[in-house]
């Protein structure tokens, strides 16, 4: 598996975990989505890169999880939303290269 696809789990959890929180008003069926995309990421970083990488990774992932809150209240959910996914692909990409 490639960088492209731990990028891409990463901004799948994170915006369609958003999604289905919304649609769900459920915020817990939105963190299965979330937890899932991004286990897999790690997964992936895991493979390419070793442990050491893949727990960056999913430290990034959860702080990106966690920082979109207070973030949200200053520009918006979505742009929020938006804004830490594209910060966490970028750190999916460089994180999950090939050694």
């Amino acid at each position: 598996m490639s960088t492209v696809a731990a990028g891409a789990l990463t901004s799948a959890g994170l915006v369609g975990g958003f999604a289905v929180a919304q649609a769900t008003r459920h915020r817990y069926w939105g963190g299965v989505v979330a937890a899932g995309a991004g286990l897999g990421a790690m997964r992936i970083c895991h493979r390419n890169a070793g442990l050491g990488r893949a727990l960056l990774l999913g430290g990034s992932y959860a702080a990106a999880l966690a920082g979109s809150h207070p973030l949200a209240k200053k520009v918006g959910a979505w742009p929020s939303v938006f804004t830490v996914t594209a910060a966490t692909a970028v750190a999916a990409g460089v994180l999950a290269r090939k050694r």
